[in-house]
């Protein structure tokens, strides 16, 4: 049977770029057990640029009531970090994270000569680049990269999706998105898919049909595995049932399985509250929250938390001033947060952002946060950060 190029496009999911499988993925056909103590990164995106100041609110400092005299947080139903400090009402389970010293928040996180375009902004943070260049790798996928070349157990970074972030694409290597394994599993098994990929043969050819047929034949030997690992340990905690905490669930019952995977990437969103900020926040918080109290449960009940770090990041801040329209518009600076039991320094990290010394109106950064990079892939993940971000940054004490 021979199929048309514009027949192999309406395939639908299979086909689509989310399960573009790197080739290395077929060596996890082979048994290849998670030692105790291997560390694992959770990237979680919030996607559309997170409101920074009304997350970690400066809840004695005048100048925030000043310039937002309706949508500022007022201390009495901030969470109390400190004295000058509170957290978003919605964000409960976090607050506990931080009582007993499993987070971290790092503030004025960001690059110098900010863009305030979600998409531009968005691949200066995915490809680790400066503003003033195009890269067009992702860091992780530079990571797989590096990491994978002659190694005989490679690693490989999921990404818990339909769509596969540059994040995570590197020059010769490429995680996987993947939105339910059972899912993959399912279409993946299909007497068509399987029918079409019987019916050409292997080949080392460079034509784009070739390819696509390859990379077909890839993701269907892979699906099967990915599946089978994913049931091995299936997770028990209750998870919220809401897209975060499913994605959380996936990624909980991946780590306990003998998949060797050492990222995941999920993302929420979306935070461009440009009007009515307050009820879109607090939504979105109150899922996320919930969703990671599981997740972290979950990791302490299989004795993982001390190995598993769950970084969250925003494509930039917001602008420090209220709009006319109960919301904020793009700013530049913002805060990450580091949740894991394997943290160095715990609660905030560093001062509070600086609101009487504002450029444009916005926060001015004071941590690049290719500093944050590479202290992960460094410290957590015991690479070389300098070969995969192109310079050396120094590192942070988090971890």
């Amino acid at each position: 049977m021979l199929l048309k190029r514009k027949e192999f496009i309406q395939l639908g999911s299979l086909a689509t770029a989310s399960l573009m499988l790197p080739k290395f993925l077929k060596a996890f056909e082979r048994p290849a057990m998670v030692p105790p103590g291997n560390k694992v990164m959770v990237i979680l995106q919030l996607s559309g640029g997170n409101d920074g100041l009304n997350t970690v609110i400066p809840v004695r400092n005048d100048i925030y009531y000043k310039v937002r005299p309706k949508l500022g947080i007022t201390k009495d139903k901030a969470l109390a970090l400190t004295d000058e400090v509170g957290l978003h009402p919605a964000l409960t389970e976090l607050k506990e994270l931080y009582d007993d010293g499993s987070l971290g928040i790092l503030n004025s996180v960001g690059y110098p000569n900010p863009d305030r375009s979600h998409f531009r902004s968005m691949d200066i943070w995915q490809s680790a680049s400066n503003s003033n260049e195009y890269v067009y790798t992702g860091w992780i996928g530079r990571y797989l990269d590096a990491q994978c070349s002659g190694c005989d157990k490679p690693t490989q970074a999921l990404e818990i999706d339909d769509v596969l972030s540059m994040a995570l694409k590197g020059d010769h290597i490429k995680g996987l998105a993947i939105k339910d394994p059972q899912r993959l599993f399912n279409t993946s098994n299909e007497k068509y898919f399987k029918d079409v990929t019987a019916s050409h043969p292997v080949a080392d050819s460079e034509r784009p049909v070739d390819y696509l047929y390859k990379t077909m034949a890839e993701t269907m030997s892979s699906a099967d595995y990915i599946f089978k690992q994913s049931r091995l340990h299936p997770t028990t905690t209750v998870y919220p049932k809401t897209e975060i905490g499913n994605s959380l669930k996936t990624i909980a019952s991946l780590i306990f399985s003998d998949i060797n995977t050492k990222v995941y990437y999920l993302s929420l969103g979306s935070f461009d509250t440009h009007v009515a900020q307050d009820g879109q926040q607090n939504r979105l918080f109150t899922d996320m929250s919930a969703a990671i109290s599981a997740f972290v449960n979950d990791l302490k009940s299989n004795n993982r938390f001390q190995d598993v770090m769950l970084m969250t990041f925003s494509e930039f801040g917001r602008r420090v001033s209220q709009n006319a329209s109960g919301g904020t518009d793009h700013g530049t600076a913002n805060n990450m947060f580091f949740v894991s039991g394997g943290l160095q320094q715990k609660g905030l990290l560093n001062p509070m952002p600086d609101l009487a010394d504002l450029q444009y109106g916005d926060l001015k950064h004071q941590v690049d946060f290719k500093n944050v990079y590479a202290t992960m892939l460094n410290k957590w993940l015991g690479t070389d950060d300098q070969k995969i971000l192109g310079k050396k940054y120094e590192y942070l004490n988090f971890i």
